[in-house]
């Protein structure tokens, strides 16, 4: 996170904390051992934190169509004090895209449960307890997974962030239903501003692959390749349809791509970062870089959205920030992209379904879950 002033991070983890406590005094006794858990000092809570997904499985916690209507507005209030004013429309509006795709697949899709597609399962879990030193908490459902974790009464980190839509456009009545459209057309407008010389670095591989390479790992490290459908789920199936069903997804997806181990090898995360770097962009394209890496970093509260705005503000910053792309710059092909520079990784892609199924994240190489800030912790309680 960047230097974001003191007194932002704990406005924004005060209301965090007492939406929070609003939500679990709502709850009954039932309810609360699925949406309590124990703090992020206790290794196997630690584990359950650090065990996300954006897939749709059971991710762990208190599901909003197990709560009441007052108690699904309280959870509500408290997703909203982790996220901007546009992050939580974004988000509310993958979260009902579910009654879509429903639809679009003909009510069939079932995922071993009455029903497969369903706006109501998007589960919240609590890790610790509001005003607790160390406390956190996440959101997880089909194509959203919001984490954030506060110490000292500070929130200290915001990602992985996750925010997929499927379909990614949609027919309104009158209009068009795009909920990434802004970080879709920003990064392909940018891919078509490069001259043929910086195309040729910019670019990762000629097609597009499948999905985010980085996935649902709880660390991102150097030569990370696309982790497989089959891995993005907890646990195994017992209904083998369902088995063969993720199977048959996974090779169709990677017929589609056309994808080798070697091909994946070459769009593996590195660090440093492939891909054409700020400082060798003109200013026009270095403006679209910038409003690129604001569309994901604006997801975030809005104090914390603003320094990270003030933070690649600053050209120096922004020289260090690598864009890379794969795959067509036609409206409707299918492609992806990264923004990685030393902290942060942006990863999107639109392939799937004939390139009307996306999926966006944003991550902290050195804070996802705030690791860095826990391990600062555990090493001044060890030398008290």
């Amino acid at each position: 996170m960047p230097d974001v002033p003191a007194a932002g991070r704990e406005k924004a983890a005060t209301a965090m904390g007492e939406a929070a406590a609003a939500w679990l005094g709502s709850l009954s006794e039932d309810q609360l051992p699925l949406a309590a858990y124990d703090s992020p000092l206790h290794p196997e809570a630690e584990a359950e934190r650090l065990r996300w997904f954006y897939t749709p499985t059971e991710h762990g916690g208190l599901a909003i169509r197990d709560q009441s209507p007052r108690q699904q507005s309280l959870a509500m209030q408290l997703v909203a004090t982790g996220l901007s004013i546009a992050g939580y429309a974004t988000v509310t509006t993958v979260m009902g895209l579910e009654n879509v795709l429903d639809r679009l697949e003909g009510w069939t899709v079932h995922w071993g449960r009455q029903r497969g597609r369903d706006p109501g399962l998007y589960w919240l879990r609590i890790f610790g307890r509001p005003g607790d030193r160390i406390w956190a908490w996440r959101l997880g459902g089909h194509h959203v997974s919001l984490n954030n974790l506060v110490v000292a009464g500070r929130l200290v980190s915001t990602t992985p962030c996750f925010i997929g839509a499927d379909p990614a456009t949609t027919e309104l009545i009158g209009g068009t239903l795009r909920p990434l459209q802004g970080p879709e057309d920003t990064a392909r407008q940018l891919a078509r501003a490069l001259d043929a010389d910086q195309f040729r670095q910019a670019l990762l591989h000629p097609s597009a692959v499948s999905d985010i390479v980085s996935g649902n790992r709880p660390h991102v490290r150097h030569g990370d390749t696309m982790m497989h459908m089959q891995d993005l789920w907890r646990g195994q199936f017992e209904d083998p349809d369902l088995d063969r069903l993720v199977n048959d997804i996974d090779r169709r997806a990677e017929a589609g791509s056309g994808y080798t181990d070697s091909d994946h090898a070459r769009v593996a995360i590195t660090i440093p970062p492939k891909g054409i770097g700020g400082r060798d962009l003109n200013e026009e394209q270095r403006h679209l870089l910038r409003r690129l890496v604001a569309l994901y970093t604006g997801r975030a509260p809005e104090l914390l959205a603003d320094a990270y705005a003030t933070h690649y503000a600053s050209d120096t910053v922004l020289d260090l920030v690598h864009f890379g792309w794969a795959g067509g710059t036609e409206v409707g092909e299918p492609h992806y992209y990264r923004v990685q520079d030393p902290r942060i990784l942006i990863e999107y892609d639109n392939t799937q379904r004939h390139a009307n199924h996306a999926h966006s994240v944003w991550r902290d190489l050195a804070s996802d879950f705030g690791l860095d800030v826990l391990a600062e912790h555990r090493a001044h309680i060890a030398h008290e």
